[in-house]
């Protein structure tokens, strides 16, 4: 099972049927993910909280604006049966120009344009168009 993926699907699904709110299980990198969504105005909100048995969950919020999700499209790109990795210059661009490539590169994570004005590549996660 692959947990980003997971994510990214329940992110998906609740676009499509116009859910407010997604609750993950919390791990460190799905937080990384979710804190570049925010930031690039994907997701309303990321709060972590706990559950009654101890364990952590991320609770998204997800982003409308009139009626219309933020997320129009977001699949996985490297997948734990086929990693891709790509040097700077390769790095892509999102199809269509609108939206964001996320790459983890060996500084963190960080969307394709931050990658290539560091001159850094890495393996590149997830594709998120708006």
């Amino acid at each position: 099972m692959d947990p980003i993926a997971n994510m990214l699907t329940q992110l998906r699904n609740a676009t499509l049927i116009g859910q407010r709110t997604v609750t993950v299980s919390h791990s460190r990198i799905k937080q990384q993910i979710a804190k570049l969504l925010e930031s690039h105005d994907f997701l309303k909100a990321v709060t972590s909280t706990k559950t009654e048995t101890g364990h952590s969950e991320l609770v998204l919020e997800l982003l409308y604006t009139n009626d219309a999700p933020a997320i129009r499209s977001i699949r996985r790109l490297s997948t734990p049966g086929l990693r891709r990795y790509r040097k700077a210059s390769d790095l892509p661009k999102p199809r269509g120009g609108f939206g964001i490539v996320v790459v983890s590169t060996p500084q963190g994570l960080m969307t394709t344009d931050q990658a290539r004005r560091a001159h850094t590549g890495g393996e590149i996660i997830c594709e998120v168009l708006s």
